[in-house]
C-alpha cells in the first residue's frame, strides 16, 4: 500500500509518500481500498506539531476515508464485503489501504458519490454534534458560523436550513457569493468588520441562539459576546493559533494569552445564562457506536438533496503539499480531498 507520512513536524513539504505491506484486518475490523481521503485542519496542527492527539513523528494522520471494503476480521458477516462505505480513522486515514474498526465505518447509498462519502464524516459528524447533539437547534433560532465557507460551515449552514433556523457566518469577501447561492441569510467580512457588532444589528440587539466557533483565542470572547441568553457557544478547534506554516512559539503565547480565562468563570455562566460547550468528534473513539444514528440521519437527509458538500480541490498523493497549502492558506470553500494515484 501508499501512505503519507509526516516525517518531521514541519512546513508542508514535510511529507513523504512511501509504500508499506498492506494491512489485515483484526478482530472487529475491515479493511477498506481507498478511494478518497479528508483532509481536515486538524491535519494542518498536527503538521505542525501543535495538535494534542496526533502521535509524534514518524507517522500518517487522516481522519476520514471512503472506499470498498476488501477484508474483514474473522468475527465479521461476509455480507460486508464488497460494501461501498464512508469511515472515521483514528489516524491512517492518509493510505490507500486502511483497517478500521467496524463500528467507525458506514454502508453509503448507490446516489452517494466516493468523493461526497470522504466529505462527510469529520465535517458533518462535527456539524451535527453541534447543532443537534448538544446545540437542540430549534426553528427560528439563529446560528452564527464562524468559518462558513470552509467543510464544516458548509454543511453546518445546510443543516441550519433543514432544522428551519437561520444562519449567519463569517468569510473572506471572495467566499461570499458562494455563501449565498448556498442559501445564508448574511455574510460577515470578518477581517474588516465587528462580527459582533453586525450579530447585533442582524437581532436587533438580541444575540444568537448558538455560535460555532474554531478559532479560538480573544475570537471565544467575542462570540460569546453574540449569544442571546440561554444562547451556547460551540469550541470545536484552535485555528487561530496556526499563523504561519510551521510551528511558532511565540504566536502560540499569543493566541494562549488571548484566551479570556478568568471571563469565563461559573458564576459568570450562571449570572448570564450562557453556556459554553467543546468539542472534538477525535477524542470520542469510546463512544462510536452514538454515531451510528447521526449517520443514518446525514444519510438520509444527503439522499432527500438537503445536505451536499462542495469538493474544493481533489489532489493525488505526491500533491499533499499543494493541499495543505491550500487549506492553510484559507483558499478552499468547502471540502479538500486526498486521491491515491
Amino acid at each position: 500500500m501508499r501512505q503519507i507520512w509526516i516525517t518531521r513536524h514541519g512546513m508542508p513539504d514535510v511529507f513523504e509518500v512511501r509504500e508499506a505491506p498492506d494491512p489485515i484486518p483484526n478482530t472487529g475490523e475491515v479493511r477498506i481500498k481507498v478511494s478518497f481521503s479528508g483532509v481536515n485542519f486538524a491535519d494542518v496542527l498536527a503538521r505542525m506539531g501543535v495538535y494534542r492527539d496526533a502521535p509524534p513523528p514518524p507517522t500518517v494522520i487522516g481522519y476520514e476515508v471512503s472506499g470498498v471494503i476488501d477484508s474483514l476480521g474473522d468475527d465479521l458477516d461476509s455480507d460486508l464485503l464488497g460494501k461501498r462505505v464512508m469511515a472515521l480513522t483514528r489516524f491512517g486515514g492518509y493510505s490507500d489501504t486502511i483497517c478500521v474498526p467496524v463500528n467507525q465505518v458506514f454502508v453509503i447509498p448507490d446516489d452517494m458519490s466516493f468523493e461526497d462519502a470522504a466529505a462527510l464524516p469529520v465535517n458533518a459528524f462535527t456539524a451535527y454534534q453541534m447543532l443537534i447533539a448538544f446545540g437542540r437547534l430549534n426553528a427560528g433560532d439563529k446560528v452564527l458560523i464562524h468559518g462558513a465557507a470552509g467543510g464544516v460551515g458548509w454543511l453546518a449552514v445546510q443543516m441550519t436550513q433543514i432544522l428551519g433556523a437561520t444562519a449567519y457566518g463569517t468569510a473572506s469577501p471572495s467566499k461570499h457569493e458562494a455563501l449565498y447561492e448556498l442559501g445564508i441569510a448574511e455574510c460577515i467580512d470578518y477581517r474588516n468588520k465587528d462580527f459582533v457588532a453586525e450579530v447585533n444589528r442582524l437581532t436587533d440587539g438580541h444575540g444568537v441562539q448558538l455560535v460555532l466557533d474554531p478559532i479560538g483565542g480573544d475570537y471565544w470572547w467575542k462570540s460569546y459576546q453574540a449569544l442571546a441568553p440561554v444562547g451556547r457557544l460551540m469550541l470545536f478547534g484552535q485555528a487561530g493559533m496556526a499563523t504561519g506554516k510551521t510551528r511558532n512559539v511565540f504566536s502560540m503565547a499569543q493566541w494562549i494569552m488571548q484566551v479570556p480565562w478568568l471571563r469565563f468563570n461559573p458564576v459568570r455562566l450562571i449570572d448570564d445564562n450562557k453556556g459554553i460547550i467543546g468539542v472534538n468528534l477525535g477524542t470520542l473513539w469510546d463512544e462510536a457506536p452514538r454515531f451510528a444514528p447521526w449517520a443514518t440521519e446525514i444519510i438520509e437527509w444527503y439522499s432527500n438533496g438537503w445536505l451536499k458538500p462542495r469538493i474544493d480541490n481533489i489532489y493525488v498523493f505526491d500533491e499533499i503539499t499543494k493541499a495543505h497549502h491550500r487549506l492553510q492558506d484559507r483558499q478552499n470553500i468547502g471540502k479538500v480531498l486526498l486521491r491515491p494515484e
